[in-house]
């Protein structure tokens, strides 16, 4: 019983998703009200007549109270969490429990982070952003609305299965050497190709990475590109992986459980035996691992070119043609979907700028992606100067400090100038301007002319149009050309994306089937027992990073993880997901240390601050964040970022980094060794960590 609904004002729904519960509860709700042989009203309109009362009341205790409810629980032990941005309303909703409400608060982030992601500055103004989320064209919207949705799911269920989503930090796969060659080769070979090449049409590529799964391989950034930011990245590896999802259920599956996975037999060739030239040093140093994992192996090839030969039915087989054409069509990789992420320069921090980016599938689970610089992005640039200098100037005479807007006439006179330049410059090109000129010849005439208005409150309502002329032309560069998912009419050619993956494909071959099983068990306990006894799980994080460390926990009902396999290994992981959600309580609390006993288990949380050799800072009373802040995370709000700068003021010229350390020992373990495991525990794992890799 889930859903999450975003709406306006005036209630009208621009983006919904639920689960199949939640929906078959509307239908039965709304379809039994239906006289006999009427028509049953459409989802939406159910959807809509159901959320509209809540919408309306939110609405008028913020006109007449300027506040309103954040979450409030029905009598049927519904739990509603309720978030407002600008004029668009966010409501997240669950009924089995499942979800509490912060789960439901950090889906709402979540969603408005992909959101931002998808449409950058146009989210900025209330009028276009409703526009875009709810199209005219039914079946435009259709498609839009499910790719949220898809969206929406592939996050939900990678928070479920994925460590890395669960503390909101990327995993690298830990083999220094390979990582370290395949850096080598973007840098040397296949970034350096394609930006040298004619047919990247005015592109540029800024970042190459390559995944395994959802966790990184390497990656490589150019001279002259921005950091990328870990929450700009966890949303693109979501987004990689709703275009490609890993299917963990059939990967884990063992070649004798294989016929009951399935109604029909099935039978299927072994991958033939290695001949002399693929026996390469490449391949003999990774034999063990293959021997290790040979029942993934197996299954993965199963699914990736064995011939697999069904005896079917052939009315079976029609039936499930005709399903299969219903489907949406599989993505076009040579078809860039079109990003906006944050962009730090010399200059300053500029959020939402457009990029391209293309994934490209090397095999199935492992992708190669390229973001790419497009050929106008300095426009991007202008524009939030603009819309941040408006957004300042609203705000003082908001304020009433007409006096202090007045004074600022040397800024106020710069930007007058930049964007009559910007204005002019704009002419020349396909981009309609005249409104934007239109507003902007009234403000000036209001705030410049003598006899006029001048700096007053009068401009406020002005600043506002000015914010939203300057995004509708941002919509016309870089939204407009681009469909949400799909790509820019202006991209690299499918010819240079083919070679890019070939490169890929030939420098990997031998290392395909190593990493498909690495990427299950990247590293694992059996190493740490010897020197930690007792220790169960850890969780080592590098917020500065962004990047995390943790033994595999890939627990599904045929594959059978270190802890076993069924309710133990089942158990544990609920545990640890556990732990993961009460230190972030206690965080939000301001407590930088946690140790609590739970049954058999001993649970142990650290937060804390180093220099850059690897010196532990004092401690420092943590700021304490109210309850209705955002989620404690990353991704979609970057909480550690914002920690960092309020540690780092006290620490002037010293560079800062924030590390986070979670221990799940056997509770019969000694308290104080449980705390000497945890500190010797950091300082083995400080040295990987400190692999170059991003």
């Amino acid at each position: 019983m889930k859903c999450l609904l975003i709406a306006s004002e005036s209630a009208e729904v621009l983006f919904y998703w639920t689960d199949p519960e939640f929906e078959l509860n509307i239908q039965e709700q709304y379809g039994a009200s239906q006289e006999e042989g009427e028509k049953p009203p459409a989802f939406e309109d159910s959807i809509n007549t159901l959320f509209a009362p809540i919408i309306i009341s939110c609405s008028t205790m913020v006109d007449r109270l300027g506040d309103s409810y954040t979450s409030f629980t029905t009598e049927n032990n519904h739990t509603y969490v309720l978030h407002q941005f600008e004029e668009c309303l966010y409501i997240a909703v669950n009924g089995d429990r499942e979800e509490d409400e912060e789960d439901l608060k950090r889906k709402i982030y979540v969603m408005k982070k992909m959101i931002e992601v998808l449409f950058g500055m146009v989210t900025l103004s209330s009028t276009l952003i409703r526009k875009e989320l709810r199209p005219q064209d039914t079946e435009q919207r259709t498609n839009l609305w499910k790719y949220l949705q898809s969206l929406l799911e592939t996050y939900s269920r990678l928070r479920e299965q994925d460590q890395s989503f669960l503390v909101e930090a990327v995993e690298r796969l830990i083999h220094p050497t390979l990582c370290e060659q395949c850096i080598e080769f973007l840098e040397r070979r296949l970034v350096q190709q394609i930006n040298s090449s004619v047919e990247r049409a005015g592109e540029e590529v800024l970042h190459a990475f390559i995944l395994v799964h959802t966790k990184l391989l390497a990656f490589y950034s150019s001279r002259n590109a921005s950091t990328l930011t870990s929450s700009d990245l966890l949303a693109l590896i979501v987004m990689v992986q709703n275009m490609y999802p890993s299917n963990i259920d059939l990967e884990d599956t063992a070649p004798e459980d294989v016929e009951n996975t399935s109604a029909p037999d099935i039978f299927y060739t072994p991958e033939p035996s290695p001949t002399n030239r693929d026996s390469g040093t490449d391949r003999d140093s990774v034999n063990s691992g293959r021997h290790e994992e040979s029942r993934h192996e197996e299954s993965y090839h199963v699914g990736s070119g064995t011939p697999v030969f069904q005896f079917l039915d052939p009315d079976i087989q029609m039936a499930e043609d005709s399903l299969r054409s219903l489907e949406a069509p599989p993505p076009d990789p040579s078809n860039p979907s079109r990003v906006f992420l944050e962009v730090t320069l010399k200059e300053g921090c500029y959020p939402m700028m457009p990029h391209s980016m293309y994934c490209l599938p090397l095999w199935p689970g492992i992708t190669l992606v390229l973001l790419t610089k497009i050929p106008n992005s300095n426009l991007a640039m202008s524009v939030y100067v603009f819309l941040e200098a408006f957004a300042k100037l609203e705000k003082r005479l908001s304020e009433g400090l007409e006096g202090s807007a007045a004074r600022g006439q040397t800024s106020i006179q710069d930007l007058r100038n930049k964007l009559d330049k910007f204005i002019r410059a704009l002419g020349t090109s396909d981009i309609q301007t005249s409104q934007l000129q239109s507003v902007w010849t009234e403000f000036k005439s209001r705030a410049f002319t003598r006899g006029g208005p001048g700096f007053s409150r009068d401009l406020v309502p002005w600043c506002r149009t000015m914010k939203s002329q300057l995004c509708g032309v941002y919509r016309q560069c870089f939204i407009t050309e681009n469909t949400v998912g799909g790509g820019s009419p202006q991209h690299l050619s499918p010819s240079l994306q083919d070679r890019a993956l070939t490169m890929v494909q030939e420098k990997l071959m031998d290392w395909k089937d190593f990493l498909l099983v690495k990427s299950k068990r990247n590293i694992t306990m059996v190493s740490y027992l010897e020197e930690f006894p007792g220790l169960i799980h850890f969780i080592y994080v590098d917020r500065t990073a962004g990047q995390m460390i943790a033994p595999s926990l890939n627990i599904t009902d045929r594959a059978t993880s270190e802890l076993g396999k069924g309710p133990l290994a089942h158990f544990i992981k609920g545990k640890v997901w556990g732990l993961v959600n009460t230190s972030r309580i206690y965080l939000q609390k301001g407590y930088s240390t946690v140790t609590l006993r739970d049954g058999d288990y001993f649970f142990c949380y650290f937060l804390w601050f180093e220099n850059e050799t690897g010196y532990k800072l004092e401690v420092k009373d943590l700021p304490i964040l109210p309850n209705d802040s955002a989620p404690i995370g990353m991704l979609a709000w970057d909480y550690y970022r914002k920690l960092l700068r309020y540690y780092s003021k006290s620490h002037q010229g010293e560079v800062v980094k924030c590390y986070e350390l979670l221990t799940v020992h056997l509770g019969v373990i000694p308290t104080e060794y449980i705390l000497q495991h945890c500190s010797q525990l950091a300082r083995k794992l400080w040295e990987p960590s400190r692999i170059p890799l991003l």
